[in-house]
């Protein structure tokens, strides 16, 4: 079965009732763990944008902290299933602010990581590229917003 465009889609949902839309939304969560937790920020955590960071932020900490550090293999393993998860919760919310500062945070993670990431040039590319990642959201921001994360960015790239 070829899936259809967004725009078919769109048409044929604007010809359903509201207790149709209800089951389908219902049915969609059933089969993806994804598509739940996407309705559950929706519908629950999107208006709250600062609690739904700072949850995020405790994740990552309880997951930097469970982190094998026994190996570089393990750490380069563990590291990018927290950015996964990261950019996944990133993606759930589609605003640029909490991209940035969320991104930023994994950075400050992973430079404050021990054993350093300098002894692994491939996790200095992880971190070097979620750099150029906040670099590109941080644009996309109010000057107010831009002046504010830059600052944060310069003092995560001066302690170096």
């Amino acid at each position: 079965m070829k899936a259809v465009t967004i725009k078919q889609l769109k048409d044929e949902l604007s010809h359903k009732s509201a207790l149709e839309l209800k089951e389908l939304c219902l049915h969609l969560s059933r089969f993806k763990k994804e598509n739940k937790e996407l309705l559950t920020y929706l519908l629950f955590e999107s208006h709250d944008e600062d609690s739904y960071i700072q949850s995020i932020k405790d994740q990552m900490d309880v997951l930097f902290s469970e982190v094998n550090t026994k190996s570089f293999f393990y750490i380069r393993k563990s590291i990018r299933k927290i950015l996964t998860l990261t950019k996944k919760y990133i993606r759930y919310s589609k605003k640029k602010e909490t991209e940035a500062e969320l991104l930023l945070y994994f950075c400050k993670k992973l430079k404050a990581f021990r054993p350093s990431i300098k002894r692994s040039q491939r996790l200095q590319n992880v971190f070097d590229s979620q750099i150029k990642m906040i670099k590109k959201a941080i644009e996309k921001l109010h000057e107010d917003l831009q002046y504010d994360f830059h600052l944060e960015l310069d003092n995560l790239l001066d302690n170096e």
